[in-house]
C-alpha cells in the first residue's frame, strides 16, 4: 500500500514556487511578475508563482522519474490500474492515444455509433477502419443505450480480424451496459476493450455506484476527473488495466499528441483529486449520493416533469444515480428551450440540453443550496404556458440512421472536397464531421454516406434551439462532400 496522504506534485511545486532565485526560463510572466493587470485583477498573484515549467525537481510528464512517476503510482492504486497516465489534454488525448496503441492504417475498430467526436478523430489519426454497431434505444425517452454483449458477439465474429472494441460507459445520461459480459466477448479473441468513461471517475469510491469499468474486465480506460470529481478542467487520466496494452506505444502516442510544455497546475489538479478521493471518497460520494437522491424524489412529485431511472430495453443494466435527465417536453418546450430560459432567467445551468430533456450533472461539489435554487426554478418553468414545438411524437430517433461508410475517416479527411446545398447532399459522401454540441456525439462523420434521416435530425436540432458545431457552413444550408471514387482497399461497406 502506498501512502495517499502524500500529494507529491503540490508539495514539490510549493517548494519551488518558494525557492528564491533568478528565473531565466519559460513562461515569460516569471512567476507571476509579467502577468497582465486584468489577470491579476481575476485571479490575483498566488497562482502564476506556482505555473512553473519541467524544472528538474518537477520530473517529465513523459519520461517520468521522481514526482509524476510517484503521482502517477498512487493514482494506479486509487482507481485499480496497473499503470496510470496523466493528461494535461483533456480526455480527449487519452481516446486518441488508446486507438493508435492498438489499431494502425487499415486496421478494423469495433465501436458503438453512438461515440464521442475525439474517437473519430482517433479514426482519421490512425487511418482505422470503424465497424460501427448501433446502440439500443429508448424510445419513450428518445435516448441512446449502450451497445449489449450479443451485438458485441455478432461484429466480432463477422469481422474477427478486429485489433479492438469501444464502449461507452457509461453514456452522457449515466446509462452503463453490460460491460462484464462485453468484456468476456472480446477477450475470446484476445484482443483489448478500450472504454470511453469519461464520465465514470467516481464509480471506484462507493458501491451504490455503477462497477468500474477497469474491477470489469476493461484493458484501457480514459476518465474525465474534471467532469465529476475536483480535478480543473482539460485534468484527465488514461488507466491500463491488463497487459494487452502495448505501453510503449501508448507512451509514444500520448507524447505525440499532448503539449510539450504540460501545464503543471492541471498535473496538482490530479495529484489533488487522486488524494481527496483516496482519503474521502467513499464520503464525499455518500453525500452527493444522497443530495442526488433527494432531488430526484423532489422533482418527480412536481407536475409536468419525468425523472429518468431505468429503461426496460436491453443496452441497460444500471444508471449513475447522480446524472439526473428530466423530461420537459411534455410542457411543450424543448429540452433546448428549457435549457435557455433556466440559464437565462432562472439562474440554473444544465449539462446537456437534449430535444426533449435536460441532463444535470449532481457531483461532490453541488450543495444543498444549489439543490434549492433548481427546485425552485423547475417549479417557475412549470408554472408558464408555452405555445409547444414539441410533443410526443417528435423524436430525433438516432437509432432509424442508416449509417454506412463509403470510405474510411481517414480518407474522406483528406480528400478533396467541394461545397453542395443540403438539399442536394443526399447519396453523397460527407466531408465534415457535424454534431450537436454538447455531448459531441457526431450525427455525420467523414466517410459516411448522407441520407434524409440525417439531414432531417440536424436540422430539427437547429430550428428547435440546438447547437450545430463542426459544419464549416455556419447557418448550416451547404455541406462539403467529398471528391472520392474509391480508397485503397476499395469502397467499403462496414456497418453491423
Amino acid at each position: 500500500m502506498l501512502e495517499q496522504t502524500k500529494a507529491p506534485i503540490i508539495e514539490t511545486l510549493k517548494n519551488c514556487a518558494q525557492k528564491l532565485h533568478a528565473p531565466f526560463y519559460a513562461p515569460g510572466h516569471k512567476q507571476g511578475k509579467g502577468i497582465p493587470q486584468p489577470m491579476i485583477d481575476l485571479l490575483g498573484t498566488k497562482v502564476f508563482r506556482v505555473d512553473l515549467p519541467e524544472l528538474p525537481e518537477l520530473d517529465n510528464l513523459f519520461a517520468p522519474e521522481s514526482v509524476i512517476q510517484e503521482a502517477q503510482e498512487l493514482a494506479a492504486e486509487t482507481f485499480g490500474a496497473l499503470h496510470t497516465r496523466f493528461l494535461v489534454n483533456g480526455s480527449t488525448v487519452g481516446i486518441i492515444a488508446g486507438i493508435l496503441a492498438t489499431c494502425g492504417s487499415g486496421d478494423k475498430i469495433i465501436l458503438p455509433r453512438n461515440i464521442h467526436q475525439s474517437i473519430v478523430s482517433g479514426l482519421i489519426l490512425s487511418g482505422a477502419i470503424p465497424i460501427f454497431i448501433h446502440p439500443e434505444y429508448d424510445y419513450d425517452w428518445d435516448m441512446a443505450l449502450s451497445v449489449t454483449p450479443e451485438s458485441v458477439a455478432q461484429a466480432l465474429a463477422k469481422h474477427p480480424d478486429a485489433k479492438a472494441v469501444i464502449m461507452v460507459y457509461p453514456t452522457y445520461h449515466g446509462i452503463c451496459g453490460d460491460i462484464v459480459a462485453i468484456a468476456q466477448q472480446v477477450h475470446k479473441y484476445d484482443i483489448p476493450l478500450l472504454v470511453d468513461e469519461a464520465h465514470g471517475p467516481h464509480f471506484a469510491f462507493h458501491p451504490e455506484l455503477p462497477t468500474p469499468a477497469l474491477t470489469s474486465g476493461a484493458d484501457l480506460t480514459v476518465q474525465s476527473i474534471h467532469k465529476v470529481l475536483g480535478a480543473m478542467t482539460q485534468a484527465s487520466m488514461l488507466h491500463i488495466g491488463s497487459k494487452r496494452i502495448d505501453l510503449y506505444r501508448l507512451s509514444q502516442a500520448l507524447q505525440m499528441l499532448q503539449s510539450s510544455s504540460p501545464n503543471y497546475l492541471l498535473l496538482a489538479s490530479l495529484d489533488a483529486a487522486r488524494q481527496q478521493m483516496a482519503l474521502f471518497g467513499e464520503e464525499l460520494m455518500s453525500q452527493t449520493l444522497r443530495l442526488a437522491n433527494d432531488t430526484r424524489n423532489r422533482i418527480s412529485q412536481l407536475p409536468n416533469f419525468a425523472v429518468f431511472e431505468n429503461s426496460l430495453n436491453l443496452g441497460f443494466v444500471s444508471l449513475d444515480q447522480t446524472r439526473l435527465t428530466i423530461k420537459v417536453s411534455d410542457m411543450g418546450l424543448s429540452g433546448y428551450e428549457a435549457d435557455q430560459i433556466l440559464h437565462q432567467e432562472l439562474g440554473v445551468t444544465c449539462e446537456l440540453p437534449s430535444l426533449k430533456h435536460l441532463t444535470f450533472i449532481i457531483s461532490l461539489g453541488n450543495t444543498k443550496t444549489d439543490i434549492e435554487h433548481l427546485i425552485t426554478a423547475l417549479v417557475s418553468l412549470s408554472d408558464q404556458s408555452y405555445e409547444g414545438k414539441v410533443d410526443e411524437a417528435t423524436k430525433l430517433e438516432l437509432s432509424l440512421i442508416d449509417f454506412a461508410m463509403a470510405t474510411s475517416p481517414r480518407d474522406a479527411f483528406f480528400a478533396h472536397k467541394y461545397y453542395l446545398p443540403i438539399a442536394e447532399s443526399v447519396g453523397f459522401i460527407s466531408g465534415e464531421l457535424i454534431c450537436p454540441y454538447p455531448p459531441g456525439i457526431p450525427v455525420l462523420i467523414p466517410g459516411e454516406i448522407i441520407t434524409k434521416n440525417h439531414l432531417k435530425i440536424l436540422e430539427q436540432v437547429q430550428g428547435l434551439g440546438g447547437i450545430i458545431s463542426g459544419c464549416s457552413d455556419p447557418i448550416f444550408q451547404n455541406i462539403k462532400v467529398c471528391k472520392v471514387k474509391t480508397t485503397q482497399k476499395g469502397f467499403i461497406a462496414v456497418l453491423t
